[in-house]
């Protein structure tokens, strides 16, 4: 499962958890729709109850903006009309003797670059024919040549594109504010406790968050939580720090995303705590793992995993990625306490994808199986 915050996500097995708040209640139906769907319609969006016993309408979150006038816009609106992806594109361009990479493609219809050289122009031309569009309709859109040398994307969306890469399920979910989500805090110290069934399977997370304002104004966070088991749900959402302001759950997604107010507007460099607590439904497959990923250094992070005793495991270890789908690297046996647990305690923790995975001896429930993996965003 994952979730978001303004600097950091979480993903465990199973299920993904963010900022919930005290009292509060989410109701999830089950998922149908594929992991590869966007949240463009308002059913895949669900309510939730606030504290007050206010309902709260969630609509599903808004997609990047269309842009209709613009370049990137109308040639994501092309692609879209013609259902055409960027891979076959860039094929029908190869044919034609041009060759523009599906990266190159995908950062022209997201506006992080344009075309600038004679090739790429000649590439603008043909893109018209292909898509259908009038000659002109593309390249009169582009605008001024941009300064030459690399330029570095915004700290915010830059960094999160370093350990999500591009596409990435938070990215889908968060849509247009993707670009700019969280970027008037950052997090300090993060605390994860995962709690795991007598069948294995993931049955409720709790976070507690410290965050600190980048400048002075700071009133809310954007939490993503993303699940691996279709059949795993959030079912109850407990805030004891922080006010839930919109719970949307993107089916198609298997994500959670959450808008939490911290109450009062920060001053420049002023902290808060945020900590929820999100039960699971019981999934189909029992969790092997953990994960948070982070974008920013945390000064602090504590991640403890506490297993039901008639599901003990066989072995854990620690383990870290320097992005979202890498191999994990510095795998490290950790022990099992008496109180059932395992932790990790990462002090000065570097961007990256900090996990825990554990695996089931002969006869645990969960025995011969393999869990869903939980990333965070």
């Amino acid at each position: 499962m994952s979730s978001d915050t303004d600097t950091d996500e979480a993903h465990a097995t199973g299920a993904h958890a963010t900022n919930p708040r005290a009292t509060e209640a989410l109701t999830a139906p089950a998922h149908a729709t594929p992991a590869h769907a966007t949240p463009a319609r308002a059913t895949e969006a669900h309510a939730t109850a606030a504290r007050t016993g206010e309902a709260i309408t969630t609509s599903a979150l808004h997609a990047a903006a269309t842009g209709a006038d613009t370049f990137p816009g109308v040639l994501r609106e092309a692609l879209n009309r013609r259902g055409l992806s960027l891979e076959r594109v860039s094929e029908r361009l190869r044919v034609r003797g041009i060759t523009i990479s599906q990266a190159t493609l995908s950062s022209w219809q997201r506006g992080r670059s344009q075309p600038e050289r004679a090739r790429s122009l000649q590439a603008v031309d043909v893109l018209e024919e292909i898509l259908e569009l009038p000659a002109g309709a593309l390249r009169s859109l582009l605008g001024p040549r941009r300064p030459r040398g690399r330029t570095t994307p915004p700290d915010v969306e830059g960094a999160a594109l370093q350990i999500l890469g591009e596409d990435s399920v938070v990215e889908k979910a968060l849509g247009a504010r993707f670009r700019h989500f969280n970027q008037e805090t950052s997090s300090l110290m993060v605390h994860d406790i995962v709690r795991v069934g007598e069948t294995g399977t993931l049955s409720g997370i709790s976070t507690t968050n410290v965050l600190r304002a980048k400048r002075a104004g700071a009133d809310r966070a954007i939490f993503v939580l993303s699940f691996d088991d279709e059949a795993a749900e959030p079912v109850d959402i407990k805030v004891t720090c922080g006010r839930l302001a919109e719970a949307t759950y993107l089916k198609g997604l298997k994500s959670l995303v959450l808008e939490i107010h911290f109450g009062r507007e920060l001053a420049k460099l002023d902290t808060t705590v945020v900590s929820y607590a999100v039960e699971v439904s019981p999934s189909e497959t029992p969790a092997t793992h953990y994960e948070r990923w982070s974008r920013t250094n945390l000064h602090e992070y504590l991640q403890q995993v506490f297993f039901h005793p008639g599901a003990l495991p066989a072995d854990c270890h620690r383990y870290v990625r320097d992005k979202v789908g890498e191999p994990p690297r510095g795998r490290r046996r950790i022990p099992l306490s008496d109180a059932h647990d395992v932790h990790v305690l990462t002090s000065r923790c570097k961007p990256g994808v900090h996990g825990v995975a554990w695996e089931y001896g002969t006869g645990t429930g969960g025995a011969g199986t393999q869990g869903t993996g939980d990333r965070p965003g």
